[in-house]
């Protein structure tokens, strides 16, 4: 290997995954040009930065300033026509161990996966849905939706994009009625042809489990006949991998040669979905069967690479139509307001299917989260934030103190926020007042992560009589996460429950019930993988919901703080949140943006601009 590429490849920057990749892949050809082997690994860690391929241009101006030696690699374009004269570097369609599109390169199985995704989007945004014309459409829509107080009602908005098109993506904020809004579309499929096989999934065992209980609460409340209510709640929700039948090694047993019984295809918290397993799932869609996806944009992307969500919604435009549909939705409904503004003859088929929900039933948008919301989602400087932590009282701004000083900081607000758990009655009152308080954190490890806080938890409250732990890890009153899905007993990944004793004296784990009934029980060692959980980092918070929420920020500026942690976090709470960080680091994150390469908005929508 040239020796340059040896001095690169050294650097701590690089994990060893990557050294080996890129040793691989230069031993495929000997003679191939230096610049090879270090673009192997530049693609291996941005893949496990989250990024779906390379940037070209990118890559070459960062080794340029860190290794002026390697500048006589020129730049992106360059880099593209060396590495397009390797065998190990294939074009378009060619199955080779890195893929070059442009001055983009990718590892074949992402690829893959991006142009998968983006054909099976695009295919079903131009796919209407074949059913006959439903003379009573535009009466289940006002009976679903009765008069919203104004015009358009987007939940409406979205009920007939599910029912005329194969694709409706339904984008909105804590709040807005994503789940509600499905709710009623699967009792309107249903009504129109009750043979219909309606399949739930969500990324997590615990979004699944909470999709279930939203749904089947919405169901309850709605004038439909029994049937309808039982159909759409025949099979549970599940976990993506659990509906595609995972065999381990990526491999599924669901497929386009055999693809998911289903009708109809609900899937939540499609943020949180990487490209790879999304493009998966719809491989596996059957022909003629509807997607509805539900999520938030602004929220933070998935563990995995890319940023599904955030550039499916792209639009050059929010909310706008093509006359076609604005006037097929007026026809059905009588409002006309979707004709108006709404309609834009440039707008593509995929626009169609789009539909952001606006209007927060949690709170305000004038209040203080949703005034707070706003202003992080448009990256406000810190002149901005301050007045506002000034004019409302459910917003509040403290200053970070040293790591020393921050079990005094911290001292009242965990305790008055985890004390009631060890004085409620019974397991139930314990884990409905662990729901209402949640520390949430920007990172795992430092003396300002989850680790250290949770710590710090335990102190003060043992400090206050509320908990005493005994030098184990079990104690009464304990909350805890469970971190890997366990289907026998069924608990899932981001479960949350708390260690009290038994009516017989003996240390259970309680969890809440499915459904009706009592709370589960476990013995502490029937657990697998769990976690202290007074604080939890902000990932794992994702699909929660809590009244108050403390949140607290490193002392220095991290990759991890961006825009949509912080709105993440904000939007977990339904009441109150506080924040403790610096004005500069809280000012930094606000204005950081999630930056995760791929081609896909690219693919969907022809920007050149392929970052998040």
């Amino acid at each position: 290997m040239d020796a340059v590429a040896e001095r690169i490849l050294a650097d701590p920057r690089f994990q060893e995954i990557d050294r080996h990749f890129a040793r691989f892949v230069a031993g495929l050809d000997p003679a191939a040009d230096a610049v090879l082997p270090v673009a192997a690994a530049l693609v291996s860690r941005a893949r496990a930065e989250g990024h779906i391929c390379l940037d070209l241009e990118a890559a070459a101006d960062e080794l340029a300033a860190a290794w002026p030696e390697a500048a006589v690699w020129g730049g992106g374009d360059a880099w593209a026509r060396r590495l397009a004269a390797c065998r190990p570097v294939g074009g378009a369609g060619e199955w080779t161990p890195l893929v070059l599109e442009g001055r983009r390169l990718y590892l074949y199985r992402y690829w893959r996966s991006e142009r998968t995704l983006a054909e099976r989007l695009l295919t079903l945004a131009a796919d209407p849905a074949a059913d006959p014309a439903d003379p009573e459409l535009g009466a289940r829509l006002g009976r679903f939706f009765p008069s919203a107080a104004t015009a358009p009602d987007w939940q409406r908005v979205a009920a007939y994009v599910a029912a005329t098109r194969r694709l409706c993506v339904i984008s909105g904020g804590p709040g807005t009625g994503k789940t509600a809004t499905a709710a009623r579309i699967l009792a309107l499929l249903l009504e129109q042809r009750p043979e219909r096989i309606v399949a739930l999934a969500a990324p997590t065992g615990k979004a699944a489990a909470r999709l279930n209980e939203a749904l089947r609460s919405v169901l309850a409340g709605l004038d439909v006949a029994a049937a309808v209510k039982e159909r759409a709640l025949a099979r549970p929700a599940q976990t993506i991998h659990r509906l595609l039948g995972a065999r381990g090694s990526g491999a599924f047993a669901r497929s386009a040669a055999d693809p998911i019984p289903c009708d109809v295809l609900v899937v939540d918290e499609a943020s949180m979905v990487d490209v790879a397993l999304m493009a998966r799932l719809l491989e596996a869609l059957p022909a003629g069967a509807r997607l509805v996806l539900l999520g938030d944009k602004n929220q933070l992307a998935s563990v995995e690479a890319g940023a599904f969500l955030g550039d499916l919604c792209a639009a050059p435009a929010e909310n706008r139509f093509r006359p076609a549909l604005a006037n097929g939705y007026a026809a059905a409904t009588g409002d006309r307001a979707l004709a108006g503004e709404h309609a834009d003859p440039a707008a593509r088929p995929l626009q169609d299917c789009l539909v952001q929900l606006r209007h927060s039933y949690r709170f305000a948008a004038d209040g203080g989260i949703g005034a707070l919301c706003h202003a992080v989602n448009a990256g406000a400087s810190w002149s901005a934030f301050e007045p506002l932590f000034a004019a409302h009282a459910e917003i509040r701004w403290l200053p970070l103190p040293p790591p020393r000083e921050l079990a005094a900081a911290l001292a009242a607000a965990i305790g008055d926020g985890f004390a009631p758990c060890a004085a409620a009655a019974d397991p139930l009152a314990a884990l409905e007042a662990l729901g209402r308080f949640r520390v949430l954190c920007a990172v795992r490890d430092g003396p300002y992560g989850a680790a250290a806080l949770n710590r710090l938890a335990e102190d003060v409250l043992a400090a206050r009589g509320a908990i005493r732990p005994s030098g184990g890890a079990w104690y009464a009153h304990r909350p805890v996460m469970v971190t890997v899905n366990d289907y026998n007993l069924r608990l899932f990944n981001g479960d949350i429950g708390i260690a009290r004793h038994d009516t017989d004296g003996v240390l259970r784990v309680f969890f809440s019930p499915e459904g009706e009934g009592p709370p589960r029980r476990f013995l502490p060692a029937m657990l697998l993988a769990h976690e202290t959980v007074y604080a939890m980092t902000v990932h794992k918070s994702q699909g929660s919901e809590f009244d108050r929420v403390l949140l607290v920020l490193p002392d220095r500026e991290n990759p991890v703080l961006t825009r949509e942690l912080v709105y993440t976090a904000v939007t977990r709470a339904r009441r109150e949140v506080t924040i403790l960080a610096t004005p500069a680091v809280f000012a930094a994150a606000a204005s950081a943006r999630v930056r995760r390469t791929s081609g896909l908005r690219e693919r969907l929508w022809g920007m050149v601009n392929s970052k998040q």
